[in-house]
């Protein structure tokens, strides 16, 4: 039987490799630093000068250039990784403040935000299941996929956020090593999760697209809580790191990793799987 050509094509998202999750897990944390920058230190949501519009507003701001991103990524006629990475960065900035503005804005709460936002990618992921029979990242080879994969990570991405806050916020006044810290017990429990569903890709034959998508949003809210950790004040349980250093260290970090790290497109198999 003939190739279709989705199945011949290189995708133009990058390979899962380790390199991939690395490069991901500090694009979401950045996501948080420079989230909360914009939308806290900037827009001063969080102070007595609050309007009750900063996260909306920061939302604005970012839907922007990510919008921008998205359609320069479709347009594109092959993978190239410095785009790909900008328009997740864009997406988790994007996910972070919109989250807020589901779980503080709206006034539901994180469980409220975070039942609605799942509600938005499971929908995503079915429309996407049913209009082009595959949800596997080296399916990502068309307009109309890569328009779902878009949809799906800025979903996930805003998820993410709102489960990370969620997590964090259930410890309350927990201690770990002196420091009063929700975060540091969230981010071991969504890490703990990653490496839960690491060993069914290792030593199950549970669907790849499945556990990819499981994995790829369980990224952000560990990347969520070490955001939190880094830039929350002393006495909310973080170190108090500057939002914009903390987001400067982390595009430098990120930055290295695609030097050390060179990605390559995913390819579809004969299964349509992630090759």
């Amino acid at each position: 039987m003939t190739d279709t050509p989705i199945k011949s094509a290189l995708a133009k998202v990058p390979a899962v490799t380790l390199g991939f999750w690395v490069i991901k897990i500090l694009a979401t944390t950045l996501g948080e630093t420079a989230g909360d920058t914009v939308s806290m230190s900037w827009l001063g949501e969080t102070t007595t000068a609050a309007t009750g519009w900063g996260y909306l507003i920061g939302t604005g701001l970012f839907m922007v250039p990510l919008a921008l991103l998205v359609a320069a990524q479709v347009r594109a006629r092959a993978f190239h990784p410095l785009l790909y990475w900008a328009t997740i960065i864009a997406s988790t900035t994007a996910g972070t403040t919109l989250a807020d503005y589901f779980d503080r804005s709206l006034g539901i709460g994180y469980m409220g935000g975070s039942l609605a936002l799942l509600t938005c990618v499971l929908a995503t992921l079915a429309a996407w299941k049913l209009t082009l029979g595959s949800v596997a990242v080296g399916s990502v080879a068309t307009v109309r996929a890569e328009l779902f994969y878009w949809a799906t990570i800025t979903f996930s991405q805003t998820l993410g956020t709102a489960l990370g806050d969620w997590t964090a916020d259930s410890f309350g006044d927990a201690t770990v090593m002196g420091l009063e810290s929700g975060y540091v017990f969230g981010a071991a429990i969504f890490a703990a999760a990653l490496v839960v569903v690491a060993l069914a890709w290792r030593f199950t034959a549970l669907s790849r697209a499945g556990l990819f998508w499981a994995a790829f949003i369980l990224t952000r809210p560990l990347g969520a809580t070490v955001g939190d950790f880094l830039d929350k004040p002393l006495g909310k349980g973080g170190l108090d790191f500057s939002r914009p250093l903390a987001s400067g260290a982390l595009i430098a970090g990120i930055g290295l990793c695609l030097w050390l790290l060179p990605q390559r497109a995913a390819q579809a198999d004969k299964y349509g799987e992630a090759a």
